[in-house]
């Protein structure tokens, strides 16, 4: 068994695609739930990047969800385990953190190919990545606010970055949705497509950076990440204050409505 077989085996969630040219496509799958983030899709996706980034023979990654949705939000099983509960949420917050530090520290390339709606975790690896191709049609929302919590992922790190401060107070401050076509006039992804073009648009983007100069692009990317880096500081504070959030009554009321499919009642 190759050192590639023998990492990508740990993982569940996540399916991998070998194409041409060290082009892998990565597929977050959580059957009949929409790609939904639980404990299993969060741990991995908090490790990956780095197995990635160290196989020498990936040069290109691209991400995507299984089906009609790239990610439909935090598994609400999963999350009623970490309200409340203190061991957990230390556990998500080392996990959640990893996801983001783990993509600006990946060299390697990596094109995510929004395919439907995207929340949670699962918008972070989206919006983290290089180059974001996504769905005109398809909505996202960082979606915290709704479940009481501070917007702690990934969006206080980037989103000021890629579409400025008040669009991004305002789509962090209301958990507005927000549909590709707008997210790519604002500067919040790289390209808006026709559905059914996303993904060859993605790959086709990941197949010229594939063949391209590797080490330029790479160090190309890494001098960019500087900014995220200098970021990381807010980022720390948003992603402590959102798990402060989980041990409050908020996080509670905001699930049960989110499984009553009611409006919070927030205090």
């Amino acid at each position: 068994m190759s050192s590639s077989a023998e990492w990508r085996s740990r993982y569940t969630r996540l399916e991998f695609t070998d194409h041409d040219n060290g082009v892998v496509l990565v597929t977050l799958n959580n059957p009949g739930k929409l790609n939904a983030t639980d404990e299993q899709m969060h741990a991995e996706l908090a490790t990956v990047f780095v197995d990635l980034d160290r196989d020498p023979d990936v040069r290109v990654v691209v991400v995507t969800g299984e089906g009609k949705a790239f990610s439909a939000g935090g598994d609400l099983d999963w999350i009623a385990k970490q309200v409340g509960n203190y061991s957990q949420t230390m556990t998500v917050m080392k996990e959640a953190g990893d996801i983001v530090r783990t993509l600006i520290e990946c060299d390697t390339p990596v094109v995510s190919a929004i395919n439907g709606v995207a929340v949670g975790a699962g918008l972070a690896v989206a919006l983290m990545s290089d180059i974001s191709v996504i769905d005109r049609d398809a909505k996202f929302t960082d979606g915290h606010i709704r479940l009481g919590v501070a917007a702690g992922d990934h969006a206080v790190a980037i989103w000021p970055l890629l579409c400025g401060m008040a669009k991004a107070k305002y789509y962090l401050m209301t958990a507005d949705f927000i549909d590709g076509a707008e997210a790519e006039r604002i500067g919040l992804v790289s390209k808006a497509v026709d559905g059914d073009d996303v993904l060859p648009e993605a790959m086709r983007i990941a197949q010229t950076l594939a063949t391209g100069p590797n080490d330029a692009i790479k160090f190309t990317k890494r001098a960019l990440n500087h900014w995220l880096r200098q970021a990381l500081p807010a980022f720390e504070a948003s992603l402590a204050y959102e798990m402060l959030n989980f041990l409050g009554g908020d996080a509670a009321e905001g699930l049960a409505a989110l499984r009553d499919r009611r409006s919070p009642e927030f205090g």
